[in-house]
């Protein structure tokens, strides 16, 4: 996958109908480069409140990458080998992410 297909529509459309291998799903697009992705934006976040903008700015940049953290979540669990503990692993991930 080159990194301009990152975000392509087939990108999202393999993990929407499950054509991603759960490990992959769960383990590098949830738990790597998700929480990648949503620590440094809450980094990002609190450096700006630090520096005086608005705290509505920074909350609002703080939960930016939520449309992304649902995403991948309901992706896991309409994959057809979704397990017991992937499900709740993600579920888990998803609330930890909103709350940190």
């Amino acid at each position: 996958m080159t990194p301009s297909s990152f975000f392509s529509r087939r990108w999202f459309s393999y993990r929407w109908l499950g054509q991603v291998p759960l490990a992959q799903l769960l383990w590098r697009d949830i738990l790597t480069i998700g929480t990648v992705i949503n620590l440094v934006v809450t980094v990002l976040a609190m450096v700006l409140l630090v520096q005086g903008v608005h705290p509505a700015v920074a909350v609002g940049l703080h939960f930016a990458p939520m449309p992304y953290n649902i995403f991948l979540c309901a992706a896991l669990w309409r994959h057809p080998e979704r397990t017991a503990f992937a499900s709740g692993a993600a579920l888990f991930w998803l609330a930890f992410m909103t709350l940190v």
